[in-house]
């Protein structure tokens, strides 16, 4: 099956289940594997739980055309937001080591004792433990979700751009 051609309803489904994937395998990681994910990692996988929300959405309302557009645009809003999160993550692993800056405190602590807008400016301002680099398959886990989001994104944008082929079962 050709992903060029699945009809709206399929593609958001597939981007739907992707995106519960990714987030199990999220889950696994720090559970299984004991990896402790970073500000920055819990706020890519925020960035999946918004594009696997309007996933599900849009594949069981499959609007016509122009309404087809909020899910997507929904989507895509998930999407940019992991793809500057995973971004930041990639130029902070990227960094010397005498450049990173110092852990801070845990993101619970965080929201518990600051504003919204500061936790997300501490948390953007990176902290140690977002430097350390966990490879898998070769590549950080933060470079897995860029591509992720890239690749989810184009697929809600294919779906949507997509001509609806004409329903076979009416005369």
């Amino acid at each position: 099956m050709n992903p060029l051609h699945w009809s709206y309803r399929i593609s958001f489904l597939v981007g739907f289940l992707v995106c519960v994937a990714l987030l199990g395998f999220a889950l696994y990681t720090e559970y299984a594997w004991g990896l402790i994910p970073c500000p920055l990692c819990i706020f890519q996988r925020i960035g999946f739980l918004v594009m696997a929300a309007f996933f599900l959405v849009g594949a069981l309302h499959a609007p016509q055309r122009g309404l087809r557009w909020v899910y997507t645009g929904g989507v895509l809003l998930g999407a940019l937001w992991g793809m500057a999160v995973a971004g930041r993550h990639l130029w902070i692993q990227s960094l010397p080591a005498d450049q990173v800056p110092s852990c801070g405190p845990p993101l619970d602590y965080m929201f518990d004792a600051f504003p919204f807008a500061q936790v997300l400016r501490m948390v953007f301002t990176g902290s140690g433990e977002c430097a350390k680099v966990e490879p898998v398959l070769g590549l950080p886990m933060p470079a897995w979700t860029l591509l992720w989001f890239v690749l989810l994104a184009t697929l809600s944008l294919v779906a949507t751009l997509r001509r609806p082929t004409p329903d076979r079962t009416t005369p």
